[in-house]
């Protein structure tokens, strides 16, 4: 593998030198999905538990290795 020294190329190292921003949109500010086929609720129950360090339990860990054991003998 060649490595190169410090400086022999040439392209932009970040993105928050001025010359290279580029113009802010108003329309990227965060908006909430509009699609019914996201489950709001549902997605702010999991966050919460993921956050409480709920979500992980070991029922849901033997469920998902079971799933895998099953899906790997089937290949």
């Amino acid at each position: 593998m060649h490595r190169h020294g410090l400086g022999c190329l040439t392209g932009p190292v970040t993105q928050d030198r001025p010359w290279w921003a580029r113009p802010r949109r108003k329309s990227r500010q965060r908006t909430l999905p509009t699609d019914p086929a996201i489950r709001t609720e549902l997605v702010a129950r999991v966050r919460r538990e993921i956050a409480a360090g709920d979500y992980d339990t070991p029922e849901r860990w033997a469920v998902a290795l079971d799933r895998l054991a099953r899906s790997l003998q089937l290949s």
